[in-house]
């Protein structure tokens, strides 16, 4: 996730940070400062943030631990204010699988709940209540409340929280349709958000209206998302891409790519030799190269030479997560490992409003509307 900084690893996946978290951080110390606590206090509410920190972290890792037992990888895990995000390299249309990695993470804050409680009753502390300031008030006993908290938030049926994937996976399982079991969560969750929103404008608070905002567009990305995997499901990638396609040699110079730039639509440039590809010449490399030497340079020594290509029968809706995930807009297509055309995600946005228009006046499903390109 972008604006993001890395804090380290844990069984092989990356532990970020984004700069949203701060906010929670800065809440805390504003709130002690406010309350005129002395410095002792604010060292206390440091360690306390460092202590939720570990136990979002665990959380986290109770989803990606029971998704790597379903086969699934995580790429990372990103603290956020609202809590962590794992984000796993695919969402298992499995329902049963969707709810057991679900529900993992906030059995995770039961158990410490639980462990703090025992530990608690044990010493023959008492439980005390819960303080409106979680660093104020006994260390442990709020920390089991603010796991509690954990588990009790997380499960509020609307994405991104637990509770909504909770509430895809059962509404999917009994419907079988897992397209429209997202949408009705997402819908849930849209709603619950405009409700957390009316209330931190009710009661002034900032961060409620913040988390609204965060929910309401995350439950919107999800339902969008879900609905693109459906209608690029079985598709392969040769019945998006572009055939009509301007290809470069390496002794060309940029002013031929500037020329072809000018003269069309095309972006990004494969450079073909012998019909396989050799590099791929990107927009933004002409620009610079451009400014830095002019146009009589060599496309050669401007474009990209460790070009990723994918097979024209490799299936789109894999290829479409693999370059929003690498934040890829093109990539050459071959075949046998020639070069046969192009795909970018212009192009299967393009697909996807043909896709759209052809359901709605035809009432087909997906992959029956996508044309069929010979």
């Amino acid at each position: 996730m972008r604006w993001s900084w890395k804090l380290g690893e844990v069984a092989g996946i990356g532990i970020y940070v984004h700069w949203t978290f701060l906010i929670l951080i800065g809440w805390i110390a504003m709130a002690d400062l406010a309350a005129g606590e002395p410095a002792g206090e604010a060292i206390k509410g440091i360690g306390f943030v460092l202590a939720l920190f570990g136990c979002i972290v665990l959380h986290e890792l109770g989803h990606a631990l029971t998704a790597k037992r379903f086969g699934v990888r995580t790429q990372d895990i990103t603290l956020l204010p609202i809590g962590g995000l794992a984000r796993l390299e695919r969402i298992p249309e499995n329902p049963v699988q969707e709810f057991w990695i679900a529900v993992a993470g906030p059995a995770v804050n039961v158990a410490i709940a639980g462990i703090l409680a025992a530990l608690l009753f044990v010493a023959g502390r008492t439980f005390g209540r819960w303080e409106s300031i979680p660093t104020h008030g006994d260390f442990f006993v709020q920390l089991m409340y603010v796991n509690v908290a954990l588990v009790v938030f997380n499960m509020i049926p609307a994405f991104p929280m637990d509770g909504g994937r909770v509430l895809r996976a059962v509404l999917a399982h009994f419907s079988g349709d897992y397209v429209a079991a997202t949408q009705t969560a997402a819908s849930i969750g849209q709603a619950l958000a405009i409700m957390f929103g009316f209330l931190g404008l009710l009661f002034g608070n900032l961060m409620l209206m913040f988390i609204a905002l965060f929910v309401f567009v995350v439950a919107q990305e999800e339902a969008h998302s879900v609905q693109m995997r459906a209608a690029l499901k079985g598709v392969p990638v040769r019945h998006a891409m572009m055939t009509r396609v301007r290809a470069l040699k390496p002794d060309d110079t940029l002013e031929t790519a500037v020329q072809e730039l000018l003269a069309g639509a095309q972006q990004d440039f494969p450079v073909v030799v012998d019909g396989a590809v050799a590099g791929l010449l990107l927009r933004g490399d002409v620009m610079r190269a451009l400014a830095e030497g002019g146009a009589e340079q060599r496309v050669g020594n401007v474009m990209q030479q460790e070009c990723a290509t994918v097979e024209d029968t490799e299936m789109l809706a894999s290829t479409f997560q693999r370059m929003r995930e690498s934040n890829c807009g093109s990539l050459p297509v071959v075949r046998s490992g020639q070069f046969v055309g192009m795909i970018t995600l212009e192009n299967v946005g393009e697909l996807l409003m043909v896709d759209s228009a052809l359901r709605e006046r035809r009432g087909r499903s997906p992959a029956e509307s996508v044309p069929q390109a010979k």
